[in-house]
């Protein structure tokens, strides 16, 4: 767990870091988004599309996965370390 917190932590510091030097260099997302040649409407749509999409599959998936995983956390012999 502490892997997957680290993991984030570290792309949300150099996403931050990304961010500061492009903003330094005037470059925001409604220029770049522009350049890319997507309106800010559109590519909302498109993020909408993907999330129902895959939402619904990922609940699907969830509802077999979390409850394997919990019984194999339970079960496992009593002293085992997960990591």
């Amino acid at each position: 767990m502490w892997r997957v917190l680290h993991t984030v932590a570290k792309i949300a510091v150099a996403s931050l870091i990304v961010g500061t030097v492009l903003a330094h260099f005037g470059i925001t997302l409604d220029a770049l988004v522009g350049e890319l040649g997507v309106s800010p409407e559109r590519l909302e749509q498109a993020v909408r599309r993907a999330v129902a999409v895959v939402l619904p599959n990922l609940l699907l998936g969830a509802v077999i996965i979390v409850p394997i995983w919990a019984l194999i956390y339970i079960l496992r012999p009593p002293g085992q370390s997960s990591e």
